[in-house]
């Protein structure tokens, strides 16, 4: 049986785009085991994965590059005799821990002078490989072998039960059609659809007979609080009040997902749920949702993408011009659930 150690991104929509990598892998290596090294933030996404054996937390946070304990933390998984591992971000730090662990194949993209830690480096062709799940796909590929397309899709399953359970547990029924509105996004501020938008197509979903739940993380919860404040005192702000396991299975229950790109987006288009995706400055040729449901909502300026966490020109047109009218007119007219 094959022992693979993959060293997983650190933002939660990138861990959704590594599953087609693993299930090549598996593919590739029937049986294998395949563990991931991952923040604590990712773990719960992970473990739903069914081509995950193990999560293996990565204490490491954003820009730490702590070298001592990554050589500790190496040294514990010797034990462990992985045949190779796949780094996927493409810092140097994060190389350092499976070369400590004395995996014999580590498998990246050169980057970062990483040739001394990667003996299986492979050099990114960007044109040939646009998207980014592509390229995590890729390094489940013998270096120089094309990438076997077309690609699976992320696919995230929650059982029956499980769905019940949080629906019990947060007192919600499913009797009138559920719009989940994902109003954060981690990466900055450019990225984010305006709340008085997201609270006017709240209004306009309400009047439809949707029922409207506010989805996000901690950090997310003053915007939220925001679109409530904003005339909206039917929707359920549930921001802060779920962990991630328990956002999916709710995410589950939706016949529609407006969503700004975000981890959530990729995991509403991984659930296969109704998915409007609001793009700014970042770009769908790049880390689209992948799902057939999904429609991307974009405005085509002579700025954007920017890739900026704050908008460099200070007007916000990217997403100011994307009207909650014109998000209007891509909701689903028979919601199906």
């Amino acid at each position: 049986m094959k022992k693979i150690l993959v060293v997983a991104p650190s933002w939660v929509g990138d861990c959704v785009l590594m599953q087609p990598m693993l299930q090549r892998l598996i593919q590739r290596h029937p049986g294998a085991q395949i563990d991931v090294l991952a923040p604590p933030w990712t773990e719960k996404l992970l473990r739903q994965l069914p081509e995950v054996h193990a999560v293996i937390r990565n204490p490491f946070g954003h820009g730490a590059f702590s070298f001592s304990a990554r050589r500790r933390l190496g040294a514990q998984l010797r034990a462990a005799c992985y045949d190779q591992s796949i780094v996927l971000p493409n810092s140097w730090k994060s190389a350092l821990i499976p070369y400590f662990a004395g995996i014999p194949l580590r498998t990246g993209f050169i980057g970062e002078w990483r040739f001394g830690l990667l003996n299986d480096a492979r050099r990114l062709d960007k044109t040939r490989l646009p998207l980014m799940v592509e390229r995590f796909a890729a390094l489940a590929e013998v270096k120089g072998a094309e990438l076997e397309r077309p690609l699976l899709a992320p696919l995230l399953q929650v059982p029956a039960e499980q769905r019940a359970a949080m629906l019990a547990k947060f007192g919600l029924m499913l009797d009138k059609p559920v719009a989940v509105f994902c109003p954060g996004a981690e990466y900055g501020p450019a990225k984010r659809w305006p709340p008085n938008y997201y609270a006017e197509l709240a209004q306009h979903l309400h009047a439809q007979g949707y029922v409207i739940w506010l989805i996000g993380s901690p950090k997310d919860k003053e915007v939220a609080d925001k679109i409530v404040a904003l005339g909206n005192r039917q929707v359920l702000n549930l921001c802060g009040n779920t962990d991630l396991a328990e956002a999916i299975a709710l995410m589950s229950c939706a016949d529609l997902v407006v969503s700004n790109d975000s981890g959530l987006m990729h995991i509403a288009a991984a659930l296969d749920r109704p998915l409007l995706a609001i793009f700014g400055s970042s770009s769908p040729q790049f880390t689209p949702p992948l799902s057939d449901r999904a429609q991307v909502l974009k405005l085509d300026l002579p700025c954007s993408p920017c890739f900026k966490r704050e908008c460099p020109l200070g007007h916000f047109d990217c997403m100011l011009k994307l009207t909650p009218q014109e998000v209007a007119r891509h909701i689903p007219v028979h919601p199906q659930r």
